[in-house]
């Protein structure tokens, strides 16, 4: 990539992180101001719920009863240093396939959302859940959605066999 590209690429690297933690972030905001905690509030029939609940664990509730200092080392100090070090490579390291940037852009901004909720709050505020049938999801936000995205973008790339030297 030329100097001009792999400049115009690190712009939109930030631009997606900076989008993803505002939605996320302002999405969390209404919640905890318009939504009562625990409530029940159907969407799209049952199929979309709208509720308000505070997650001190990580996916699905794990690790809710870890000793504090545990979870501030698991939960806070953990994903600090790994989103820093993806930010880092991928804004260093020249001649990423785009897909896989959007991909990193959108973990790292998923990840510096929740990241910010547990800093600022100790807790995760989720508000999300999918119920299709006898399919349904945990409790989720937008990070979530955004991590869960760029992973599968990641996967993506893998299966079609592109080299992920990062």
């Amino acid at each position: 990539m030329s100097k001009p590209s792999r400049y115009f690429s690190k712009i939109w690297i930030i631009i997606i992180v900076l989008i993803t933690v505002g939605c996320d972030q302002a999405s969390k905001e209404l919640t905890r101001q318009k939504v009562v905690p625990q409530s029940f509030i159907p969407v799209i029939e049952n199929h979309l719920i709208l509720t308000n609940v505070e997650n001190t664990g990580a996916m699905l509730g794990f690790g809710q009863d870890f000793h504090p200092i545990v979870k501030k080392i698991i939960f806070q100090g953990l994903p600090l240093l790994v989103l820093v070090l993806m930010l880092f490579r991928i804004m260093t390291k020249p001649n990423l396939n785009t897909l896989l940037l959007v991909a990193f852009a959108l973990v790292i901004g998923g990840g510096i959302g929740n990241l910010i909720d547990r800093i600022a709050y100790g807790s995760v505020t989720d508000f999300f859940q999918l119920r299709l049938g006898f399919l349904r999801t945990g409790i989720f936000n937008i990070a979530d959605v955004a991590v869960t995205t760029g992973v599968l973008l990641l996967l993506f790339l893998i299966f079609r066999g592109k080299k992920l030297a990062i």
